[in-house]
């Protein structure tokens, strides 16, 4: 019975990814990782996904709670605040509508950054798994192509990197806001990983030249080629990331 008392199952390891172990708990759980280290390299990898989500995600909590969520009892106190606001708003309303016809160009490339943003997150998911990085590996590359092709609806070829360090590790499909997309994963032999997400583009936009994003500690080279959306992703500084993303461009446009 003691023995299945103290045994170490799922809950425990995630429990004590987020330290809400006593003390007594968490050195049984110590002692369990130390005797097999591929649940301490599971664990460590777990570890580094909490980081990266925090890194980019943990800015949100100082934004203030927008207006209509807000308790009724706030609302109320800032009512006659909105009032004197409005009539204020309302004799700037002619400018402010030529302003932002005359700026809406520039605000289109607003859904590029969210394909971006939709980048990074896949990134930051699904780079720490050890055991499960990919749904389809490396050694089925020919599956892989099928597959994906398949469920987006054009040809897809996995570019090869070899030449800039990294090697294709599999890929996966992932739901898109606008249909599926794919990931593919290489990995260096430092284990460093990048990720490259594809996707149809409906944007109006057939071709744009690369473009940076810094989410947390992932940078972001993506770009628009044809019908196609492309985001490189990587925990590498920026320049290395762009002789990488030049690869990837290359190889799709030998």
């Amino acid at each position: 019975m003691n023995d299945e008392a103290n045994e170490v199952r799922e809950e425990d390891l995630h429990a004590y990814i987020d330290g809400h172990l006593d003390a007594a708990r968490k050195a049984e759980v110590e002692a369990y990782l130390v005797a097999n280290p591929a649940e301490l390299e599971r664990v460590q990898a777990y570890g580094k996904q909490n980081d990266m989500l925090h890194a980019l995600f943990d800015s949100a909590l100082d934004e203030a709670v927008p207006f209509p969520i807000q308790p009724p009892a706030n609302r109320k106190r800032f009512m006659p605040l909105l009032r004197v606001a409005a009539a204020a708003a309302w004799m700037a309303v002619g400018g402010t509508v030529g302003w932002m016809l005359h700026t809406q160009d520039a605000a289109k490339p607003l859904p590029a950054m969210a394909f971006a943003h939709q980048a990074a997150i896949a990134h930051v998911v699904y780079t720490p798994e050890v055991l499960h990085p990919v749904e389809v590996g490396a050694d089925q590359e020919a599956h892989l192509v099928k597959w994906l092709s398949k469920r987006l609806g054009t040809e897809l070829k996995p570019p090869h990197l070899g030449n800039a360090g990294y090697e294709l590790v599999g890929g996966r499909l992932l739901p898109g806001d606008k249909g599926p997309a794919a990931q593919f994963m290489y990995q260096d032999t430092r284990g460093q990983r990048l990720t490259l997400y594809v996707r149809h583009n409906e944007d109006t936009n057939r071709e744009t030249a690369f473009r940076y994003a810094q989410e947390g500690k992932v940078g972001v080279f993506y770009w628009i080629d044809g019908g196609m959306g492309y985001a490189l992703s990587g925990e590498a500084d920026k320049a290395s990331l762009l002789k990488v993303a030049n690869v990837v461009y290359q190889e799709f446009n030998p």
